[in-house]
């Protein structure tokens, strides 16, 4: 019988093509999939707790796969990041029962977005924020995003495509904090919506953080369910999906 082993693993998207396999593109799923047949010799597939888009970056993805390997769980990170290119890597694995799923195991899902709000850009931080010149409000911020929280309706920060039947989720936590120049804004929640996170950001920064709309303004746009009010959706390479939950975490830490 086969073992299933979950994984934790990193990745910088920059030059990734998202998480899921796209024929031509390099992906996550396709590289994970590549280094494991390197190591055992048969095909495995992956399967992730979150669809990453286009250089959308990963500190806390989930993923698992069956195989018949006899190599313990324990002994997967190191050999198999070393199989993998420079912009992935694997920080912990556990052997999980066979009927548990990453995805439909999953609690919750938290990601986190960088912005760097300075007058001057800064090289070393290209790749992982989104440089925003203008002078925004972080409390601001803050203030619009805890409307949010709860059992809520997030049609509005849904991009066109998405094959989810509703857009109801459970919006557990949210922040907004200012660190010098950086903003980091946070939210966990039961699950995202297709592009619910960049949408969310581009409306908090354009409208909110520049103070161009109140927060009761806030408020009633995404209460209204209408997507004909966001016009703007931040870039990827700011978001990153920082963690997972599950009811038992399988790699065993807090």
């Amino acid at each position: 019988m086969p073992t299933r082993i979950a994984l934790k693993v990193q990745y910088v998207g920059t030059n990734l093509h998202g998480f899921q396999y796209q024929e031509g593109s390099r992906s996550v799923q396709e590289e994970l999939e590549n280094a494991i047949l390197s190591m055992t010799g048969q095909f495995s597939r992956v399967h992730g707790a979150g669809r990453t888009d286009t250089g959308v970056h990963a500190s806390g993805q989930v993923v698992h796969f069956d195989t018949e390997s006899p190599i313990p769980a324990y002994r997967w990170p190191r050999p198999l990041s070393t199989r993998l290119p420079a912009d992935i890597l694997v920080l912990a694995a556990a052997a999980v029962s066979p009927d548990w799923h990453s995805r439909y195991h999953a609690l919750w899902r938290e990601y986190c977005y960088t912005i760097y709000n300075s007058t001057a850009p800064d090289l070393f931080l290209r790749d992982r924020t989104w440089f925003y010149h203008h002078y925004l409000d972080a409390c601001l911020m803050a203030e619009a995003l805890d409307t949010l929280l709860g059992k809520q309706e997030l049609e509005t920060f849904r991009r066109a495509g998405s094959k989810r039947l509703h857009s109801k989720l459970d919006v557990l936590m949210v922040g907004c904090e200012r660190q010098g120049d950086l903003i980091r804004i946070r939210v966990r929640a039961s699950g995202f919506l297709y592009g619910m996170m960049r949408l969310l950001v581009g409306t908090l920064v354009q409208e909110v953080g520049r103070g161009t709309c109140t927060i009761s303004e806030f408020e009633q746009r995404w209460r209204s369910r209408s997507r004909a009010t966001t016009q703007f959706a931040a870039p990827p390479v700011g978001l990153c999906l920082t963690n997972v939950g599950y009811a038992v975490d399988p790699f065993g830490i807090e």
